[in-house]
Parts: C-alpha cells; sequence; structure tokens
C-alpha cells in the first residue's frame, strides 16, 4: 500500500510539474472547454436574450491559447455541433432575432482560425502558452542582473542606466562587468549591438553571455580580439556591433580605454570643470577578421567622473554627434555638485527621453 501511495504521488507530481511547464497533456483543459460547449448551448436554448449563440466563440479562444492544434479539432467539431443545435431549436434566423445568424457562423469560425494560427505557431516555436511570458520575463531579468556592475570600494561611485527603444523589455545595448586581478581592477565591457529594440535583443543575449564569459579569462588586451573572432563566426546578416573595454585600476585610478568602433569616453577633471573626450581607435567588431584595437590612457583623479555611453544619446537626424555630445556634457554639468547621484536615469531622461533608439549611460565617480 505504502509502494502504490509513493508511486502515485510521484505519478501526481510529476505531471503537475510538466503542466506548469507546458510539458504536460492537455486532456483536462480539453475536457473543461469541452463541457463548456453543452452548457453554453444549454443556456442559449433556455434564454438566447441573455445569451446570444455567438457566445460559443469564448471556448474558441480559450483553446487557442490552451490546447495543441490536434486538440482544438475536437473543440471546433464540438461547438460546430452546438450551433447546429441552437440552429435547429431556435429555428431560422428569418423568423425571429434570437437565432444563428450566417455573421454568428462567420465570427466563431473567425475565431477558430485564429485560435487554429496561434496554437500551430506555439507548437512551432515549441513554447507553450503557460510558459511564455514567464520565459520572456526569466531572459529579462538574466539580462538584468548580468549588466549589474560590482560593487566598487569606498571611494568609489558607480551608476547605469539602460532604455530600450520604444519602451519594450529588450535593449540592444547591454554591459558587462567584472572585478578581475584579485578585486584590484574593473573591467567593463559596453556593447551596442546593431538594430535596436526587439529585432536586436535576441542577438544581444547571446553576445552578453559570450562576452560575459570572455571578460576576465582573457588579458585586457585580448578581449576585443576575441569577441570579434566570435561575432565573426556567427556569420550573422547584420551582425556587426560596437564596443567600448574599460580598464580601470581602482587602486591608482589608472585605466585604459579599448574601442571597436564606439563612440569616445568623456572625462571630467575635477580641476579645470572640463569634459576631455578619450577616444580609443579599433574598428566595428564583426566586419573582418585580424583587427587591431589600439587602446587610450588616462586617470581619473579625486572629484573626476568618466562617462561611457551609446550613440542613442548624442545620435539624432538633422544633428551633428558633436552638438549631441555638448548637449550631454551641459546637462551632466548640473550633476556635480551632487556628485552624480542618480544622474544616469535624468541624463538619458534630459537628452534623449523621446529618441526611438537604445540608450545606455555608465557613470564612474572617483571621490573627492
Amino acid at each position: 500500500m505504502r509502494k502504490a501511495l509513493h508511486r502515485a504521488r510521484t505519478v501526481l507530481r510529476r505531471s503537475a510539474v510538466d503542466y506548469f511547464r507546458g510539458d504536460g497533456s492537455d486532456r483536462l483543459a480539453l475536457a473543461g472547454l469541452l463541457l463548456t460547449v453543452p452548457a453554453i448551448v444549454w443556456a442559449t436554448v433556455t434564454n438566447p436574450v441573455w445569451c446570444s449563440p455567438v457566445v460559443l466563440v469564448l471556448p474558441i479562444v480559450a483553446g487557442g491559447l490552451l490546447l495543441r492544434p490536434a486538440s482544438l479539432l475536437a473543440l471546433y467539431a464540438a461547438a460546430a455541433a452546438g450551433l447546429i443545435v441552437e440552429s435547429a431549436v431556435l429555428g431560422p434566423y428569418t423568423e425571429g432575432p434570437v437565432g444563428v445568424t450566417p455573421g454568428t457562423v462567420l465570427a466563431v469560425a473567425a475565431c477558430g482560425l485564429f485560435g487554429l494560427l496561434i496554437a500551430q505557431f506555439r507548437a512551432r516555436v515549441g513554447v507553450p502558452w503557460r510558459r511564455g511570458g514567464t520565459m520572456l520575463f526569466d531572459l529579462r531579468e538574466r539580462i538584468r542582473v548580468q549588466s549589474a556592475l560590482p560593487r566598487l570600494p569606498q571611494g568609489w561611485h558607480r551608476e547605469m542606466s539602460l532604455r530600450p527603444a520604444g519602451g519594450q523589455s529588450f535593449s540592444g545595448d547591454f554591459v558587462v562587468a567584472a572585478r578581475t586581478s584579485g578585486g584590484r581592477t574593473l573591467e567593463v565591457v559596453l556593447t551596442d549591438v546593431s538594430g535596436k529594440g526587439m529585432d536586436a535583443a535576441s542577438r544581444a543575449l547571446l553576445l552578453s553571455g559570450a562576452f560575459g564569459g570572455l571578460l576576465g579569462s582573457l588579458p585586457p588586451h585580448g578581449f576585443l580580439p576575441a569577441a570579434n573572432a566570435y561575432l565573426l563566426r556567427q556569420d550573422w546578416d547584420e551582425g556587426f556591433a560596437t564596443s567600448v573595454h574599460l580598464v580601470l585600476d581602482l587602486d591608482s585610478g589608472d585605466y585604459e580605454l579599448l574601442s571597436a568602433g564606439h563612440l569616445p569616453a568623456l572625462q571630467l577633471h575635477a580641476g579645470s570643470g572640463r569634459w576631455e573626450e578619450m577616444a580609443a581607435e579599433g574598428p566595428l567588431l564583426g566586419i573582418y577578421d585580424g583587427a587591431q584595437f589600439d587602446p587610450v590612457k588616462g586617470s581619473l583623479r579625486p572629484g573626476d567622473v568618466l562617462m561611457l555611453f551609446t550613440d542613442g544619446l548624442v545620435e539624432a537626424s538633422g544633428r551633428d554627434i558633436g552638438e549631441g555630445i555638448d548637449r550631454l556634457t551641459g546637462e551632466a554639468d548640473r550633476y556635480v555638485a551632487s556628485g552624480f547621484e542618480g544622474a544616469a536615469w535624468h541624463l538619458i531622461e534630459a537628452v534623449a527621453r523621446d529618441v526611438n533608439d537604445d540608450r545606455a549611460l555608465l557613470l564612474l565617480c572617483r571621490r573627492g
């Protein structure tokens, strides 16, 4: 008896897990929807004023979301039989306003067609309706966690803001960061994948995982060549990307910037209060093999600020990039007194709020 109960619990638990993941049978959902069809037919026949024949679209719509294509056909057959019964009991539609009209049949058939198309698409993709939203949410959270900057020692402040195009949840801009050399060095890579929004999000997700594995596993000067080789191996039609790699010594404040076709970084010198463009040279990632990436060196003194950003903040139709950079630095000057606390989000809001492009901004400040 105990063995039988144990087997029953195991089977029930596996079935529940499979159903939650979308891998289980849809027989239970099919049985429930099939039972609603005669209930709706009975309500229509007994009270057609409050329950119109077109109410049969409700189980059809639910079936399109819950059932597989083969099960949908059984539900559609039951719905068609229900329409026939309603038409026979209520009589010809020409004799009363509550009969089954040709418009009712067309509405139910159209909903059935759309439901079947949705079910076939889910079957091809292999993502059931019960897990599709959960999977997208999980992907978004993984991107967010992977883009988080590591904690920095006392005397340093860092913050970052990512804003996808069109208010979407996925962006073609991403950041990977890690503390290497026993925590003494901060390495940050800001990448802008070609395209924007959902079009670039899938490639950005793949690249962020690959770049996160490369970062810290190679010497700093070997990262961009390895990333370029990885991108070339993908053989994408629109497979290029821009990237900037920052290698910062957290003890001395000395840093190196290596760029792959990316916009220059901006450094605020606390002594003079002026912004300096730090532009490294290097081609786009994914264009040709054997590319060389020449670094530019600098140093962050107490009170200095380093700003990395993508082109969505400074590029606009009919405006030169230099004008966009001037506008960005002008807005950034407002946060010098506050130490740039919360400045990343507000800067994007101020200079590129309504821009239909992915935007990313990263700030590193050395406290005075």
